[in-house]
């Protein structure tokens, strides 16, 4: 049920390539999620276009559906629970699957209309990947446009910091949108419930996941990036935090933020364990101290900034 539009760039190399994709098959119907590659600079709105095309067909399938309404009961009671459900791409599924059956078993020549596009009738689920240089940049506009449209979509960012044209956009502060930044070596917990929440938010959703990449010069190698994401959220370089709009109306407190104050004493350490920021220090030692502890600084007012949000929300 899932449908991924994947920006060019690392995520699709290894998203694409037969040996190592990290993609497969469910053990019901042997069936695995839809994955296409675009451009760096449309990506979003390939994304945004494959969601209303199908919307579009489900619409017009939804409208049939309701037209067979009130000839019989039984059928009218898989209806009715189909219809309910026909916004949330989990619960509609066996009612989606309780449908079809019901519409081979009645035969007539209105619902053979609807099966010729039954695989439409679920819902699906819509991710847009791609890196930060697509994101923050070369589709920033793309992208905003694409979260501005209220669609139900969803984005995932995989953040390297190492996109040479990133420049420090301003966010995107729509208030209506799902937004999670995440680090899966950090707290797998929290990561896999923000892509749930986002996925079942029944509008735009973005996360943005801390990940490290080959040029950050990580010591002992890539097989260390999930230690690495760890020690970024522990020195309060990487901040894990959640935006559910949908809280709102239940009263609740719709920004959660998972992040503890960064134990500042491993901050320094961590940007000595990459070659990125440790060369600087040796060409430039002066220089390096000076940034470093801004770079620190910094971290500490965004972590203030974040703790403000939680009291903001309540």
């Amino acid at each position: 049920k899932m449908f991924i539009s994947n920006a060019t760039g690392c995520s699709s190399i290894w998203g694409g390539t037969a040996s190592i994709s990290p993609y497969t098959t469910n053990k019901e119907s042997g069936h695995g999620p839809a994955w296409i590659n675009s451009l760096f600079e449309d990506n979003a709105e390939h994304g945004l276009g494959m969601q209303i095309g199908y919307e579009t067909v489900r619409e017009n399938l939804i409208a049939k559906v309701e037209a067979l309404k009130g000839n019989n009961a039984e059928l009218d009671a898989v209806i009715d629970k189909y219809l309910e459900t026909k916004n949330n791409t989990k619960a509609n599924d066996q009612p989606a699957k309780d449908l079809i059956a019901a519409l081979e078993a009645c035969g007539c020549d209105a619902s053979k209309e609807i099966l010729k596009d039954k695989q439409f009738l679920a819902k699906k689920s819509f991710w847009i990947f791609g890196g930060d240089g697509w994101a923050y940049d070369i589709g920033y506009g793309g992208l905003d446009h694409v979260l501005a449209a209220g669609r139900d979509v969803n984005v995932m960012v995989f953040d390297t910091e190492m996109y040479s044209n990133t420049g420090g956009q301003a966010s995107m502060t729509y208030g209506y949108i799902y937004v999670a930044q995440i680090a899966l070596g950090a707290n797998m917990a929290q990561a896999v419930k923000a892509i749930a929440e986002a996925e079942a938010y029944p509008g735009p959703s973005i996360i943005i996941g801390y990940a490290p990449c080959e040029l950050h010069g990580v010591k002992g190698g890539m097989t260390n990036c999930q230690n690495e994401m760890k020690k970024a959220v522990e020195a309060g370089y990487w901040n894990l935090f959640t935006f559910n709009p949908a809280l709102k109306a239940e009263g609740k407190n719709p920004f959660t933020l998972t992040s503890k104050a960064g134990n500042m004493e491993k901050y320094q350490d961590f940007l000595a364990n990459e070659t990125r920021y440790s060369r600087l220090s040796r060409a430039f030692p002066d220089r390096a101290k000076e940034l470093f502890e801004k770079n620190q600084k910094a971290a500490e007012d965004r972590y203030e900034h974040l703790t403000k949000l939680v009291e903001l929300y309540k």
